[in-house]
């Protein structure tokens, strides 16, 4: 498989996987036109559109997309007035490209947000980001935090292909709360290099975002302690919204 960024708007990914067959997917297309020109560029035939969300930088090319190609689009509940016309939820399963996608509800940034996942692919949307994690426009920290449980327990060698170019901003707020956490700072350095070079951040291995992203280290004593100096948060979950209060007032 060939996974494939196509930059959006200020910060956004949309994301394109195709297969030897050129058949390929398009997640959360926010725009239209850079997809169809990735699409022609490369002679790939359209078979699906993933939404993991209902905002519009996820999902406002879908019309454009749909007068081209002539294509199911899945997604949650939110996004039936959005183009999708293939409603899924937990434990659903989607097969296209000859994989099998497992959709997992991931609530948090918006009430119904899912996440599509094929080993080794996660296509989380705007819930996990790398070293960060998304607003929540309309959920709770602890529908978040249990949304990151989630994703914390797939393979380390999942690819979180999140949705924003977030990287840097999420790395200097996790510097801010813990300066002296070398594997951080040495992350930091290397992603200036690599942005320096006009190359994107993601897709992010999971395995190394257990060591860098803070919100999927709330079980951390070290972290707790900086936190929580007086050890009133008696959940992970608490920890989880104390971060995410920090990183909106960053």
């Amino acid at each position: 498989m060939n996974l494939i960024s196509i930059p959006a708007f200020a910060d956004n990914y949309i994301w394109l996987l195709h297969n030897d067959a050129q058949e390929c997917i398009i997640v959360d297309p926010g725009e239209s036109a850079q997809v169809i020109a990735e699409l022609a560029a490369r002679r790939l035939t359209l078979k699906a559109l993933f939404l993991t969300h209902h905002h519009s930088d996820h999902v406002a090319g879908v019309p454009a997309l749909l007068r081209h190609f002539d294509v199911p689009v899945y997604g949650p509940q939110e996004t039936a007035s959005k183009g999708a016309d293939h409603i899924v939820a937990e434990n659903d399963r989607v097969n296209v490209l000859d994989m099998t996608f497992s959709v997992l509800e991931l609530p948090g940034h918006t009430l119904g947000h899912i996440g599509f996942y094929s080993a080794p692919y996660l296509f989380c949307g705007d819930t996990v980001f790398s070293a960060g994690c998304g607003r929540l426009f309309e959920g709770t920290p602890k529908q978040m935090y249990e949304s990151f449980q989630k994703v914390k327990k797939l393979p380390p060698e999942t690819l979180l292909c999140a949705a924003h170019e977030y990287t840097l901003a999420n790395l200097a707020f996790a510097r801010s709360i813990l300066p002296e956490d070398s594997t951080i700072a040495a992350y930091e350095c290397e992603i200036k290099q690599l942005r320096a070079k006009g190359q994107a951040s993601l897709p992010a291995k999971l395995q190394l975002e257990g060591k860098i992203n803070l919100f999927l280290r709330c079980h951390d004593i070290d972290l707790q302690r900086v936190l929580d100096p007086h050890h009133a948060l008696h959940e992970e979950w608490r920890v989880f919204a104390l971060l995410r209060e920090k990183k909106d007032h960053f």
